[in-house]
């Protein structure tokens, strides 16, 4: 075949695939049209029957292939054009390049050779002009990130070739923010490029004309990276690039994302004179022109009005109703972040736990209680809590974000506050306010509030093993645990008192510590606690007092499951003759349980059929000696390992009953080791009742001065703590369980003197601001409310005194 006749066999599926395409976007015209026609739009009919009319030339053959050009030519006029598409809506008058913000360039879209006969020459922006540009400016550029949805504004090689490193980072644009996951990306790779340069060179970002994405990247950025608020970096970016974002969806996102209420203030700009509206009628026959990537990305995507084209209409938004998705275990939570990040994150948790092994989940797993075990109990102190049926998590707070870890070892970016509590005290101007490096254990659970079906998602904190890039593995469990409510969730309830901007309930998920109890309570667990749950639980788990932090498998940290819910997790298969295969993991292989059998109530086979491959959690039926599933384990990749199994099957075998432990439980606590605990808890309660109640006398004398004028009504507006109260009895509410169940716990609050003075708040004018004595009262460590606080406390012992 010669070479003419190849370029025109080329040439005619050329044709057909522009024939193609065009028809294709004029159908998805018309029935945006008739969409409009049936809203009653004014014009929508004109526009229809122009629409018609080009369909038709399409198929007649004599559309936009007729003048042999192909998409190298408009279809009116026959004007030759190159077929790199039109220039961006408004790029002409848009400024090229902003200042510089830190190490963060905002700029507009350079334009490669293939755009140059469309721009006058002294309106040409490329790449080689835009690092003369930062060059002037005394910036040497090292990473170029393209936010742009399209690739028809130049060739990466552009960048390359001066040595400059280029990252595509497509965003759609329009009335679309960037996702959370790009957002991730982009702050990551920025980050990861400073500190690889030693941050001595700049970053260009744009997008079309570097204002709406390229400000909320920016302003994602610096959040992460510097702190501070919304509204500042929003006024950083606008006096950089102005006029800043002008998009009200993108700065809204940016509000909502961080949880800030938006002050009044803060309002939108105007869109800039240079950006026109764009008419898609007007110029639709190069919209048809333009491949799909191109007509998607640039007009939908690439920074487009509000108004440039019906084919990209927002779907309509459900309903409240149809909104509302009830909350299970099993839901994912936050956002994916990239796997270089992963792998740092790992590496990072594994060194702050000494754990050698970087691919596997490095958090302490208990082993199910059996008779040999149980004498554990008789040789060191133990504490009990409940255990929980949710998902396990660590949580890792970073300067940059809040990280859930899963079973898996995958981490995923959360949006969360933990104030650090040196920053209540007094806030540094070159200071951060948060936790730099923190690592928690802990297990989400869905409450369901009986009667009303309202759900509420809680993170239950039951250890702290590193306390802003302090190891504290090593400390005993009595410390790490006294400092969970001390240094993390403390905090966060004096800040919402505090923080006006900052709205805690926009959280995902409310967080409180777990609370321990002495052994002792083992019964009033079991009989009063468990069943007046909000959340489902299976047992118990039994913590020695003053054992370290151990990854992985935990011999001292013991577990004890209801007998109908003591369970293995195994991977389902099935087997070439169709029968169910339990696996189970044995070092870096699976292992089969031979004769394994397994029951599916209430399932059918088409159901049944589905489980195939997945993490099945499985309870023994010993009656029937056969393994009967419960649920399918979405959280682990990895079924149980084969010495789990064996632990379970002889904590199965041993078959410890409710009334074996609790009559355990009756003689060990006679034992030398817990009297003398309990004795020592009693002296301390005492003293600390004996520090909270001054004497009788000191009491009269402060009665005498006492005048209402004197309570402090300016430190707390009461319509404020109003608010307050309500947003915080929902954000910060305990479990809501039954708390008179008698059970000596080691968390003592002060909820019986509040109680107090919630019953006496009519004969006192400042009523209001009563309900934030307990925070205040946490706070009393505080410089800068140690005198506010002593005015309270004054005033508390004052009302104790009138009710003796």
């Amino acid at each position: 075949m010669s070479q003419e006749e190849q370029n025109a066999g080329e040439e005619s599926v050329s044709a057909v695939y522009m024939r193609e395409r065009q028809e294709r976007k004029l159908m998805m015209k018309r029935k945006n049209l008739e969409r409009e026609e049936k809203e009653g739009r004014p014009g929508a009919r004109q526009k229809l029957r122009g629409a018609d009319g080009a369909a038709g030339g399409a198929g007649g053959g004599n559309g936009y292939q007729g003048n042999g050009g192909g998409s190298e030519y408009r279809a009116s006029g026959g004007q030759r054009r190159p077929s790199c598409g039109p220039l961006p809506d408004g790029w002409i008058d848009c400024p090229a390049m902003g200042e510089a913000i830190g190490l963060l360039i905002p700029a507009k879209a350079p334009l490669g050779e293939a755009f140059r006969e469309l721009v006058e020459p002294g309106k040409r922006w490329n790449a080689d002009v835009a690092l003369k540009q930062t060059r002037s400016m005394k910036k040497d550029v090292g990473l170029v990130i393209d936010l742009t949805n399209t690739t028809r504004y130049y060739n990466p090689q552009d960048w390359t070739k001066h040595k400059v490193k280029y990252l595509k980072l497509a965003c759609r644009g329009r009335d679309e923010v960037p996702d959370d996951e790009t957002v991730n990306r982009f702050v990551y790779a920025a980050l990861d490029y400073m500190r690889a340069t030693d941050r001595k060179k700049c970053i260009l970002v744009h997008c079309t004309h570097g204002h709406n994405r390229t400000g909320f990247m920016i302003i994602h950025f610096l959040m992460r990276a510097m702190g501070g608020r919304v509204a500042e970096r929003l006024a950083e970016f606008a006096e950089a690039r102005p006029p800043g974002i002008y998009k009200e969806d993108y700065i809204q996102a940016l509000f909502s994302f961080y949880h800030e209420r938006r002050p009044e203030p803060v309002t939108c700009p105007p869109t800039p004179e240079w950006k026109a509206t764009f008419d898609l009628d007007l110029d639709l026959n190069v919209a048809l022109e333009m491949d799909e990537e191109e007509a998607a990305g640039e007009r939908a995507g690439d920074d487009g009005n509000e108004e440039c084209g019906a084919a990209v209409l927002p779907e309509a938004e459900p309903s409240k109703e149809e909104g509302k998705k009830k909350m299970t275990i099993d839901d994912v939570l936050g956002s994916a972040i990239p796997e270089e990040q992963q792998m740092e994150l790992q590496h990072l948790v594994c060194t702050g736990l000494k754990s050698p092994n970087f691919r596997h989940f490095p958090g302490s797993q208990p082993v199910s209680l059996d008779l040999k075990n149980l004498q554990l109990l008789r040789q060191r102190l133990y504490y009990v809590t409940w255990k929980a049926d949710g998902t396990r998590y660590m949580m890792l707070i970073c300067p940059d974000g809040c990280y859930l870890i899963d079973r898996n070892f995958r981490f995923r970016r959360v949006q969360m506050r933990f104030p650090m509590r040196k920053y209540l005290q007094h806030k540094p101007a070159d200071d951060w306010d948060v936790h730099r490096t923190t690592l928690l254990d802990g297990e989400m659970v869905v409450d369901t509030v009986p009667g009303s079906g309202v759900q509420e998602r809680r993170y239950l904190i039951y250890d702290l093993m590193m306390l802003d890039a302090v190891p504290l593995g090593d400390k005993p469990f009595a410390e790490r645990f006294e400092q969970i409510e001390r240094e993390v969730v403390a905090p966060r309830r004096i800040d919402a008192t505090m923080n006006d901007l900052y709205d805690y309930s926009q959280e995902d998920f409310k967080v409180r510590r777990k609370d321990f109890y002495m052994l002792s309570a083992v019964g009033k667990l079991l009989h009063n606690f468990i069943p007046k749950l909000s959340h489902e639980s299976d047992g118990l788990i039994l913590q020695g007092w003053n054992d370290a932090y151990v990854p992985r498998t935990h011999e001292g940290l013991l577990k004890w499951k209801y007998a109908h819910m003591n369970s293995v997790d195994f991977c389902l298969k099935k087997s070439p003759e169709g029968k169910w295969v339990l696996l189970l993991s044995d070092r870096k292989t699976l292992r089969a349980l031979p004769a394994a059998k397994i029951t599916f109530p209430g399932m059918s086979e088409e159901e049944e059929s589905e489980l195939e491959g997945k993490m099945v959690e499985c309870c023994w039926k010993k009656e029937e000696g056969v393994w009967e599933f419960m649920r399918v384990r979405t959280d682990k990749e990895h079924p149980n390992a084969w010495h789990t199994y064996l632990k379970v099957m002889d904590s199965i075998r041993d078959n410890i009953t409710e009334e074996v432990l609790l009559k355990e439980v009756q003689n060990i606590r006679s034992l030398p080791v817990y009297e003398e605990h309990e004795k020592s808890e009693i002296r301390r309660m005492q003293q600390q009742r004996r520090q909270q109640h001054p004497p009788p006398h000191h009491h009269q004398q402060q009665q005498r001065h006492h005048h209402p004028q004197h309570h402090p009504h300016h430190l707390i507006s009461s319509n404020r703590i109003r608010s307050k109260r309500e947003e915080i009895s929902r954000s910060h509410a305990p479990l809501p369980i039954h708390e008179d169940a008698g059970l000596t716990g080691v968390a003592v609050g002060i909820s019986i003197s509040f109680c107090c003075l919630i019953f006496f708040h009519a004969h006192f004018s400042t009523s209001c601001w009563l309900f934030y004595l307990p925070c205040l009262l946490e706070s009393k460590e505080c410089s800068k409310h140690r005198n506010r606080v002593k005015r309270l406390e004054m005033h508390y012992w004052r009302m104790q005194t009138s009710i003796s």
